[in-house]
């Protein structure tokens, strides 16, 4: 399990998967601004979205080599495709760049208008990607299933900024399971909703009274159904506490 910890120097902590001990920490001396992380088991590498260098961070795993290449828009959300490349949310464009496991540009998709400041995009089995939108400042935050162009909506859940059951306050990041259904991390209602793959409402899986932080980031391991969340309490401009929390789903 790897964890982006803020520090003087930013780390990527390495955990064993089971016992959750520490085993290692990488120190990537030229980054400056972590804002996702995402692996890729068949490359055995990590790759970390850098909104101020304005890069992706790729970390051999194995050796501890890190290389890195420019994505000229600041990163939001990364993904990984099934084609093993590198899909990277850039919010204020709006875009998704796709790129090759070393930085090749494979090819660019501008997002219509009414999905605005998106965050977090994964790519489905059929070619259509699953987005989540809307940040603090704007009317409509929202799940979205795109085409596998991303010129439209096919289907979208959410609407005007909310607490309600079908409503969210900034959805940041996603995760999806091998039958399609979608996991929302939505940040300030302090939940994290599951919906099915036509996005329609299915239960509120981690509730505002267990997780008690702001879930900003969410990964599944399929294999063992665990839902990994990490929450982040965010005070007078910055990180005070944080912790990666794990539920069986």
């Amino acid at each position: 399990m790897f964890v982006l910890r803020i520090k003087e120097r930013e780390q990527v902590e390495v955990y064993d998967g089971v016992t959750y001990r520490l085993l290692r920490s990488i120190t990537l001396l030229n980054a400056r601004g972590f804002g996702d992380i995402t692996s890729c088991e068949h490359y055995h590498c990590v790759y970390i979205g850098d909104h101020i260098v304005i890069c992706i961070h790729r970390v051999d795993v194995l050796e501890g080599a890190t290389t890195q290449w420019a994505v000229n828009d600041k990163p939001a959300g990364l993904s990984v495709t099934k084609a093993r490349n590198v899909l990277v949310t850039c919010s204020f464009v709006p875009k998704i760049k796709e790129f090759s496991s070393h930085g090749h540009l494979l090819r660019e998709m501008t997002l219509p208008d009414d999905v605005i400041t998106p965050c977090h995009a994964i790519q489905l089995t059929s070619g259509q990607y699953v987005v989540c939108h809307g940040d603090r400042h704007d009317a409509v935050h929202r799940v979205c299933l795109m085409n596998a162009d991303c010129t439209h909506s096919i289907h979208p859940h959410g609407g005007q900024r909310g607490s309600n059951t079908g409503q969210y306050n900034m959805p940041r990041h996603l995760a999806v399971d091998d039958n399609e259904f979608v996991f929302v991390a939505d940040l300030n209602n302090r939940r994290v909703t599951l919906l099915s793959p036509t996005l329609n409402y299915i239960r509120q899986v981690v509730s505002r009274d267990t997780l008690k932080l702001e879930p900003w980031h969410l990964h599944l391991d399929v294999q063992r159904r665990r839902l990994y969340v990490a929450g982040n309490e965010l005070q007078y401009g910055g990180f005070m506490s944080g912790r990666v929390v794990v539920y069986r789903v």
